[in-house]
């Protein structure tokens, strides 16, 4: 198998165009035509990481945090992000990064957060924004479900729970050909007038390519009108951080335990409790502070995540419990999803979780 095609199942579980813009996700190192010996499966590809990937014959290394994340103008060794793409290159190894693909993904890190803690009715807390178009199209009645169906099937027409979503309407189409035109409907030179049908479509954007060659493949048309629009609507169904419920309420200091024993914190910072029981709580694996006034919006009586400052933790403004859980410990769960992923996928091929432990912060 090359290491291309383990990318494609890859970019299935999470595509690349759900990364935020400031990612440096895909491949980082490597052949992508390379054949693959076996997969590794880490949280940060660091140089110990690619030791054990070598001494367990695998070439392919899957991590979730990028190890290549700014601008780098030379590779000597002389810090820890030099030493493992010099180790890399230097015996084949390819390094491909998911992050905030994965992130912003409805099955992805905020929704293991949530299922390792068993919260239900989750929803995405911050929807991405700017990510859905809509298409617009003419045809004749014949041609219609021809053209509903291949749209449907490149991706076009999934709003939330619900696919094979459109909007159709009635109309009289008008067009006269010149001396170039070969007409389906109607003679060069002459100007018809035909029964259309208007068809409208959403998609979410790194999906226009794949949907035009479906409307231009099966539209019956010599020249296919369409329009394209930017829309506003956030995506519910893509977007950073989770919220959800328990079944059960619990108190301020109980619910703390639980997290910890449930995501294997070593420690807690968590802000002044409120005397309120906790029962809806929302999550953001790995940095979040930007997220606590969603948190707070989205009516949580609690917020998980990691990184916070000192005076951040002021903005719970007496609203809701927040907790620093840890930055690993948050997202703790999420190589093990990426292995189990592509066991699914791939059958009878070597896909291994790193037994290395790359958390770089240390408990008393």
């Amino acid at each position: 198998m090359k290491i291309k095609e383990i990318i494609t199942v890859l970019e299935e579980m999470a595509p690349l165009a759900y990364a935020e813009d400031f990612d440096n996700v895909g491949l980082l190192v490597g052949d992508s035509n390379a054949e693959s010996t076996g997969v590794l499966v880490c949280h940060d590809a660091l140089e110990n990481v690619i030791e054990e990937a070598i001494s367990k014959k695998c070439n392919l290394v899957v991590c979730f945090h990028p190890i290549l994340f700014s601008g780098i103008k030379k590779i000597t060794g002389k810090n820890y992000v030099e030493r493992a793409i010099l180790k890399a290159i230097k015996n084949d190894i390819a390094i491909y990064a998911v992050h905030t693909a994965l992130d912003n993904h409805s099955q992805g890190v905020n929704k293991i957060f949530c299922d390792a803690l068993g919260l239900t009715n989750t929803k995405v807390l911050i929807p991405k924004n700017n990510f859905i178009k809509k298409l617009i199209t003419y045809t004749v009645p014949d041609n219609a479900d021809k053209v509903r169906n291949a749209l449907f099937e490149a991706g076009a027409g999934t709003i939330g729970n619900y696919d094979n979503c459109s909007f159709n309407s009635n109309g009289i189409g008008t067009y006269k050909g010149n001396e170039n035109s070969d007409p389906v409907i109607g003679k060069r030179h002459e100007l018809t007038e035909t029964n259309e049908i208007k068809i409208e479509v959403t998609f979410e954007k790194h999906l226009q390519s794949k949907i035009l060659k479906a409307l231009f493949a099966n539209h019956i048309y010599e020249e296919v009108a369409y329009e394209i629009y930017d829309l506003q609507n956030a995506h519910q169904n893509i977007g950073l951080g989770m919220i959800g419920e328990f079944e059960n309420e619990m108190d301020e200091k109980d619910f703390l335990l639980f997290v910890r024993d449930k995501m294997v914190a070593d420690g807690i910072r968590y802000s002044d409790f409120l005397g309120k029981k906790i029962k809806k709580v929302a999550v953001l694996g790995g940095s979040g502070s930007f997220a606590i006034k969603n948190a707070i919006m989205a009516g949580a009586d609690a917020f998980l995540t990691a990184d916070l400052k000192y005076h951040q933790f002021y903005e719970a403004e007496n609203k809701l419990l927040l907790a620093d859980i840890g930055h690993f410990e948050s997202e703790r769960y999420t190589k093990n999803y990426i292995v189990d992923y592509l066991r699914k996928k791939i059958l009878n091929f070597a896909i291994i979780l790193s037994e290395e432990n790359t958390n770089p912060v240390k408990y008393l």
